[in-house]
C-alpha cells in the first residue's frame, strides 16, 4: 500500500511538471548557469539520475535530502572536473552528523577560467592586459531524519560572480525529500535555486557621452548604462529509485529522474549502479531531453542537446575501523565539445 501511494504522489507531481515544461524557446535567459553544473563522480555517471537514491556529501547538489542518510559521522569531499571550453570547476565540501541535531554541511565551488586577453575595438589582438572572471558559490547545508523514512534537507547559497569590475551577487535555496517505503522504492523531490533576480554593476558601466549639439557651455557627461537583471535555474525534480539483491555479496540499483528546467529542455534521466560488497562501484546513464515546442524527445545532436551519455565506477578502502576512502570516476560523452571527466575523493569517519 506504501509503495502504491509513493508512485502516486509522484505520478501526480510528473503531471504537474509536464504542465510547465521547459521548451527553447528561454535558452540564455537565464543567469548563475554554474549552479546546474553536475558535482561529483557518483551522481554524475548516473547522469543526476539518484534524486531518490544519493546519500551523504554527493546528496548536496542532487538532493540536500540525502545528506543525513548517510550512515558516516563526518565526511570530506574534493572533486575536479574541466567543463567546455576549457574551463575548470573545483568543489571542496564537508560536513558532521549528530544523532540529536541532523547534518550540517559547508561547501565551496569555484569555476577557473583561466587568464583571457582584454581586446578592445582599437587592439583586437589584445592590449596586453590580462583578466579572469570569478564565478564562487558557496553553501550551507542542513539535513535531517524526520522519521525513519522520511528526509528533509535544504541548501542556502551565496552566489558571487565577477567579470573585471562588473560583479553581481545572490542568494539562491533548494528544498529537498526523500521517501523509503522500506521495500526497496524510493521516492525523491527537489526544488532547486529559488532567489531574488541578479544584476551585475560595476565602474565600466559608465561611458562619456561627448555633447555633438556644438554648445559651448558643455562638453558632454557620463552616462551610466543600466543592465538589465536576470533569473536564476530554477528547477523542479522527481525521481524514483529502486534496489534489487542479486545475492550474498551484489546489487543493483535502478532509478529515474524527470527534471523540468524552465529555460531550457526537461530531461529525463535513467541509471543504474551495481555495487559488490560495498567495495566496487559501477555506473552508467542516459538522459533524453524532451522538446516541448516540437513535442520531440530529443537525444544528444549538436542542434538541440549536446549531452550524451555518463559512465563511470568507484573503488571504496577501508583505510581502519571507522575511516573509509572513496575514490570514484565520472565520464560523460558530449557533443562539439571534449568529453567530460570527473575525479572525486571522498573520506568517512
Amino acid at each position: 500500500m506504501k509503495v502504491n501511494k509513493a508512485v502516486l504522489i509522484a505520478g501526480v507531481l510528473l503531471i504537474a511538471a509536464q504542465a510547465f515544461a521547459g521548451t527553447g524557446r528561454r535558452k540564455g535567459t537565464a543567469g548563475a548557469q554554474e549552479l546546474l553544473l553536475p558535482v561529483g563522480s557518483v551522481g554524475t555517471a548516473l547522469g543526476g539520475a539518484n534524486l531518490a537514491y544519493v546519500s551523504g556529501l554527493e546528496a548536496i547538489h542532487w538532493n540536500p535530502a540525502g545528506l543525513s542518510a548517510s550512515t558516516h559521522s563526518a565526511e570530506v569531499m574534493v572533486s575536479h572536473f574541466r567543463y567546455i571550453a576549457d574551463v575548470n570547476v573545483n568543489y571542496v565540501a564537508g560536513n558532521f552528523k549528530s544523532n540529536g541535531f541532523g547534518s550540517l554541511a559547508l561547501s565551496i565551488r569555484s569555476l577557473d577560467f583561466g587568464d583571457i586577453p582584454v581586446t578592445t575595438e582599437v587592439s583586437p589582438d589584445g592590449t596586453g592586459e590580462i583578466y579572469s572572471p570569478t564565478f564562487l558559490t558557496l553553501g550551507l547545508t542542513y539535513s535531517r531524519a524526520m522519521t525513519d523514512r522520511i528526509h528533509f534537507g535544504t541548501n542556502v547559497k551565496i552566489i558571487t560572480e565577477r567579470v573585471m569590475r562588473e560583479s553581481a551577487n545572490g542568494l539562491a535555496f533548494d528544498f529537498g525529500l526523500q521517501y523509503t517505503t522500506g521495500t526497496g522504492l524510493n521516492l525523491g523531490i527537489a526544488l532547486k535555486n529559488i532567489g531574488p533576480n541578479m544584476t551585475f554593476d560595476g565602474g565600466d558601466l559608465e561611458v562619456f557621452t561627448k555633447d555633438i549639439s556644438g554648445r559651448p557651455d558643455t562638453e558632454g557627461e557620463n552616462t551610466r548604462l543600466p543592465l538589465s537583471s536576470f533569473e536564476l535555474p530554477t528547477s523542479l525534480e522527481i525521481g524514483l529509485s529502486y534496489n534489487l539483491k542479486l545475492g550474498e555479496a551484489s546489487k543493483l540499483a535502478l532509478m529515474s529522474t524527470f527534471f523540468n528546467n524552465n529555460f531550457a529542455l526537461d530531461e529525463y534521466r535513467f541509471a543504474g549502479e551495481y555495487n559488490f560488497n560495498e567495495r566496487v562501484f559501477v555506473r552508467g546513464s542516459y538522459v533524453l531531453g524532451y522538446d516541448a515546442d516540437a513535442d520531440k524527445i530529443r537525444t544528444s545532436d549538436q542542434d538541440h542537446y549536446i549531452w550524451g551519455p555518463s559512465v563511470g565506477g568507484g573503488v571504496n578502502f577501508n583505510l581502519g575501523e571507522s575511516l573509509l576512502l572513496n575514490v570514484d570516476y565520472a565520464y560523460r560523452f558530449t557533443e562539439l565539445f571534449a568529453d567530460n571527466q570527473w575525479f572525486t575523493l571522498r573520506v568517512n569517519f
